[in-house]
């Protein structure tokens, strides 16, 4: 593969990505949670920092931009739709815009509903996704600012990159969203299996990230919202109000 992704514990739970091209030598981060698994990772291969990719304006993955970017010259690119809310962004994109990195390119896709102008970055070649907190493993963000349409959408475009996708999300919340997963869909074999795998990786610290599109897309009942089975366990209704009515019963979860 051209690219050398790195992946370290930032914060409480969210995560520090790096991306490196092997041919240019360009590197990437994801988001900014904090500045000292970066500067770790950064230090240990010998890489400098050139691109720095912010997916939303939550402050656990802006807060660390002005230390990164103090570590030289890296240019940062953040969503168009909340630039305003965003410090030291360079570059504004959205959703169909392509980043020019290394000897590829980064796709940019619209992914609103946690924040109104949240965006991912896929890069094919991998092909891994990096959607922040559009998505995570058996679950996906709270709808903060969005509404129930637009994020269903935002997420059947997700769904619709090819199953070997290596997904990098925003936190480590596998075990917790595979309990709530559970009591919805508890016949779904494909949960079962990831819930069993989560479980046996955290009991050894390892981390549940990055994990296969394929596998999320059979196992996560926020992807399966138009699944036959799952829409009639929810009571029915078009895909869009399905989903909304799996992240209210997400919301008001306790186990």
């Amino acid at each position: 593969m051209a690219y050398e992704i790195l992946i370290r514990p930032a914060l409480k739970d969210n995560f520090a990505v790096l991306v490196h091209c092997r041919q240019s030598g360009l590197t990437a981060a994801i988001d900014a949670p904090e500045a000292a698994p970066y500067r770790e990772m950064l230090s240990e291969r010998g890489w400098t920092l050139d691109l720095i990719l912010i997916t939303h304006h939550h402050a656990d993955h802006t807060q660390a931009i002005g230390e990164l970017k103090a570590m030289g010259e890296a240019t940062v690119y953040g969503p168009r739709g909340e630039a305003d809310k965003i410090p030291m962004i360079d570059e504004r994109v959205r959703g169909g815009d392509e980043i020019a990195f290394g000897h590829g390119r980064l796709q940019v896709i619209d992914v609103p509903g946690h924040t109104l102008g949240h965006i991912a970055y896929f890069e094919p070649e991998g092909p891994s996704l990096f959607c922040g907190d559009a998505l995570f493993s058996l679950g996906c963000g709270r709808m903060f600012e969005g509404e129930k349409n637009s994020m269903w959408e935002g997420l059947k475009r997700l769904r619709a990159l090819p199953d070997a996708t290596q997904v990098y999300c925003g936190h480590e919340y596998t075990e917790a969203n595979s309990r709530f997963a559970m009591s919805i869909d508890s016949d779904n074999a494909a949960l079962k299996a990831r819930a069993a795998e989560a479980a046996s990786l955290r009991a050894t610290g390892a981390n549940t990230v990055p994990f296969e599109l394929g596998t999320d897309k059979r196992a996560n009942p926020f992807l399966r919202a138009d699944d036959p089975a799952l829409v009639a366990r929810m009571g029915g209704g078009g895909a869009a109000e399905v989903f909304a009515a799996i992240r209210k019963a997400k919301d008001e979860f306790k186990g």
